[in-house]
């Protein structure tokens, strides 16, 4: 559901679009029905994320990415990256620790500063300073590995509000597949 009404599934690239969907995740996700309107563009974002991710480590880049969507305030993004996080590497009361003060949430320094450094790309990267890099330098991450966090937040930036733009609500699914409390720690202070 969006903004958007949903484009002709008739139309050959709408369904391979909507095809994967299924098969990767059982529905269409919503996001898709907005953006593929305009398929091309849906294939250029998945180029360019992937690339990035293929650089990182999951872990990593999950946590860049939900500090990036909680700064920007996508809900969507938070609930989906924090299901990732919950699936993949922590649990429930974990992933609502670090949506909500991720710095006091057990994370190694580095893992915090990474998140820190996401926020910032996502909401002021104009006043990040070459000490705030150094910071990353000192938790052991290269410059290619800084560059990597920089990419992951900023891309964010661009998926999130173009979902924003168009009204692109999160997935029903994320009713069930994720803890009351931490939908409510993913999404609470985004309301």
């Amino acid at each position: 559901m969006s903004y958007l009404a949903d484009p002709p599934e008739s139309d050959p690239d709408v369904e391979l679009l909507y095809a994967a969907d299924r098969h990767r995740l059982g529905y269409v996700a919503n996001y898709t029905r907005a953006l593929a309107w305009r398929p091309s563009a849906v294939a250029a974002w998945a180029a360019l994320n992937g690339a990035i991710k293929s650089t990182m480590d999951l872990r990593r880049y999950e946590l860049a990415t939900l500090a990036a969507a909680r700064r920007l305030g996508s809900r969507y993004c938070s609930l989906a990256h924090g299901a990732v996080l919950r699936e993949h590497f922590y649990d429930a009361a974990t992933v609502a620790r670090i949506a909500g003060d991720h710095a006091t949430a057990g994370l190694s320094p580095a893992d915090a500063a990474v998140m820190d450094f996401a926020e910032r790309v996502a909401g002021d990267p104009n006043g990040i300073t070459a000490e705030e890099v150094d910071v990353l330098r000192g938790h052991g991450l290269s410059d290619p590995e800084i560059l990597d966090v920089a990419l992951t937040a900023a891309a964010r930036c661009f998926f999130s509000t173009v979902i924003a733009a168009v009204g692109a609500r999160p997935d029903p699914a994320y009713e069930t597949a994720l803890e009351p409390d931490l939908r409510r720690a993913l999404t609470g202070s985004l309301d």
